[in-house]
């Protein structure tokens, strides 16, 4: 199963089905995040690790001269520890300044086998449940490049110097720029929702003996803030969008590109890297593939979002049902009663309503569902309750 896809038209409505898909695409935004954080830590701990994978040190087979002190530099303890005593132990002495032969491999195989552990463990998540061959290719790409890094294990060759940025640069990139800016969006969307829930608790809270010239005004301003809503809405989703179709493509391709890296600068790898190359022209193929349709819509898409920002009404999705949206239900508790906010829907040809307890403030339901058919819908005339817009609804069999 797919993530489910994002609608513009269901900003609109903010029901609750709307907060669930997106807080699916939240999920796989903070699961993404928390991989390539995990990812970048593993890649400079490897990238650390090919810098000072072997130390050649000679004796009588004339491999290089290397003193003691300079193969201890900048390793932890626990490896110098080992070093020194193997030294000890080839020598007879523990003089270290003299040469030795010997060969030590520091962290780089534990740095590789981690980097292709975390690699194979990520799963792309891809909107909608059919997916194509370029987001097939995509996805399995970091189990290939898994089994390619694990299959490189036995050639331990250098890694070029300029590694850190094909790698590690475009990765903090993509993850501060493009997700970063989802959860900024995010904060700004979560801002809007309790202020436009506010203002609407407040707006049902006004008395009706107010003067008409308040209550208009008291209307205006929420319509504003509505509007302020559904424009934040729609350029949250958009971004969440955006930024799942750009880690198709952004997130890949530095790891691509390090592979090839990998390629280069290994000698033994010759072979293996030949046998990669019909895959690598594939994945290339699909990630230019991906890039050149997400160029391709995301203008329209953007122009699809502007409109429906100037004319919300002219978008608004075609629902099964005759009417939707949240209403304040009046429910008895141990010391009075309290307004709970539910999302309703209603059926006029079989007089069904359901209703959900929900509030985006939370994000979440707040217990079942109940559905119940209407026998009757009764406006409340403004001098019985100081509220305003009520109605008493009285079902069949209660």
């Amino acid at each position: 199963m797919g993530l489910p896809a994002l609608e513009f038209s269901d900003c609109c409505l903010d029901s609750p089905h709307f907060r669930e898909t997106l807080k699916s695409h939240e999920a796989e935004l903070d699961k993404t995040n928390k991989f390539i954080k995990e990812l970048i830590k593993d890649g400079k701990s490897l990238i650390s690790a090919l810098k000072r994978q072997s130390w050649q040190v000679c004796g009588p087979r004339g491999l290089g001269t290397c003193r003691l002190p300079d193969i201890l530099q900048g390793c932890s303890p626990s490896i110098s520890s080992c070093i020194s005593s193997r030294v000890g132990v080839l020598a007879g002495e523990p003089d270290s300044n003299s040469c030795f032969s010997l060969f030590f491999l520091l962290d780089l195989s534990s740095a590789k086998r981690k980097f292709a552990d975390s690699l194979n463990e990520f799963k792309f998540q891809c909107i909608g449940d059919a997916e194509t061959d370029d987001e097939m290719c995509i996805a399995k790409s970091l189990q290939e490049f898994a089994t390619v890094l694990r299959n490189l294990e036995d050639e331990r060759i250098r890694m070029i110097e300029n590694a850190s940025e094909v790698l590690i640069t475009p990765l903090e990139k993509f993850r501060k720029e493009q997700i970063g800016a989802a959860k900024e969006a995010k904060k700004k969307y979560d801002k809007e929702t309790e202020k436009y829930c506010g203002i609407l608790e407040k707006h049902l809270n006004l008395s009706s003996k107010k003067k008409e010239s308040q209550l208009q005004e008291a209307d205006s301003q929420v319509d504003l803030v509505r509007q302020h809503f559904y424009e934040v809405s729609l350029e949250y989703v958009f971004k969440v969008q955006e930024v799942q179709e750009r880690k198709m493509f952004e997130f890949v391709e530095p790891l691509l590109a390090f592979l090839q890296g990998l390629f280069t600068f290994y000698h033994h790898g010759y072979e293996l890297a030949k046998d990669f190359g019909d895959f690598k022209t594939q994945l290339t193929i699909s990630i230019q593939n991906t890039r050149n349709r997400f160029e391709g819509t995301r203008s329209e898409v953007e122009s699809l979002m502007k409109k429906m920002k100037e004319n919300p009404l002219e978008h608004k999705t075609i629902s099964p049902y005759t009417m939707e949206g949240y209403l304040y239900v009046q429910e008895k508790r141990h010391f009075g009663t309290s307004w709970v906010k539910h999302y309703c829907t209603y059926q006029r040809d079989s007089k069904q309503i359901t209703m959900v307890p929900f509030d985006q403030k939370s994000g979440g339901k707040g217990g079942e569902d109940e559905s119940v058919t209407l026998k009757s819908c009764t406006r409340r005339k403004t001098d019985s309750i100081e509220k305003r817009f009520c109605f008493d609804v009285e079902a069949v069999d209660r």
